[in-house]
């Protein structure tokens, strides 16, 4: 199984357009990025299935880049790199990839690295990340517990999302959802909304809201979600 969307942070020209293409063949969508700054200024940064990292990168190093994704999602996170000094691989797993190859590497290594990592991970996360809204309390309940308060927009946003039981929702349905919220009346930032929730859940849990754009569609709650 391969993850459906992938970003690839390196700067080798060569080595992106070749893996980019052969991972496109095998279904999945990528963006290649040989900035680490330009992913991490991009809308979707932390909204892919998985990532493919260099270590000496443009703009911030991949190390300090994998420790930002970590606070914002648990997609899986594969190292692919030329740098050999002797801590790089403990240095790499305990600051949060999932795993760590060495240049020159093929690309049939890679496959199987990303279908292991994301088989893995979506195990994981099918049996263990239910997220619950608690409707009375107006709070979103993580996985280990924590919650994090909620306005009412946010609640029927969050709503939305469990109804649809892990398919993506529009973002006419979304816009639906907030039709008749008081400040509403001169129409609804969706955008805006659904920044202000990943903030407000951000800034009570350390964990990140599992919560992807999906481009010319709307939006998925990656996660099982229930209502309480």
């Amino acid at each position: 199984m391969f993850p459906k969307t992938l970003a690839l942070i390196d700067d080798d020209r060569e080595y992106t357009e070749f893996l980019s293409e052969h991972l496109r063949q095998l279904g999945v969508s990528v963006d290649v990025f040989a900035d680490s700054n330009d992913l991490i200024t991009d809308f979707g940064a932390f909204d892919y299935d998985f990532y493919v990292v260099d270590l000496m990168l443009p703009g911030l190093d991949g190390l300090t880049l994998i420790g930002l994704l970590r606070r914002r999602t648990a997609a899986g996170v594969l190292v692919v790199s030329g740098t050999l000094a002797p801590d790089t691989f403990k240095e790499v797993v305990s600051g949060g990839a999932d795993m760590y190859l060495t240049k020159p590497v093929k690309f049939e290594q890679i496959d199987v690295a990303i279908q292991a990592l994301y088989r893995r991970i979506n195990s994981i996360a099918q049996t263990d990340q239910v997220w619950k809204l608690d409707r009375r309390a107006r709070q979103l309940v993580t996985p280990a517990g924590e919650r994090a308060d909620l306005s009412d927009v946010d609640v029927a946003v969050l709503e939305c999302f469990a109804h649809a039981a892990g398919e993506a929702v529009t973002r006419d349905v979304l816009l639906a959802c907030l039709t008749g919220f008081p400040g509403n009346a001169g129409g609804v930032d969706l955008n805006a909304t659904i920044y202000r929730l990943r903030r407000r859940v951000d800034r009570a849990t350390p964990g990140a809201l599992p919560l992807q754009s999906k481009s010319k569609v709307g939006y998925l709650f990656n996660a099982p979600l229930k209502v309480v």
